[in-house]
């Protein structure tokens, strides 16, 4: 059996957003952000371009438009984003 090489496997921790290691941007809770919120996804920081149906997990699908020049569109599940402190 052919063994892969474990160094490049994504680890879960780089999966999913946490308010605790990115100060100044919030857990979403039960809002929706909406388009043209601000937001931090694992892709980056980026804006809310659509909402989307929904997730797995109940919450709705977002399209967004990160801030590196070229970015194609990302998307995430709202409740793995973050939103800008208000």
């Amino acid at each position: 059996m052919a063994m892969g090489n474990s160094t490049k496997r994504i680890r879960d921790d780089d999966l999913f957003v946490s308010a605790d290691k990115h100060p100044g941007w919030v857990a979403n809770g039960d809002h929706t952000p909406k388009v043209g919120d601000e937001v931090y996804c694992t892709g980056g920081e980026g804006v809310v371009a659509a909402v989307l149906g929904k997730t797995s997990d109940g919450s709705r699908l977002l399209e967004i438009r990160l801030s590196t020049e070229g970015a194609r569109p990302f998307f995430a599940a709202a409740s793995n984003v973050l939103v800008a402190a208000a």
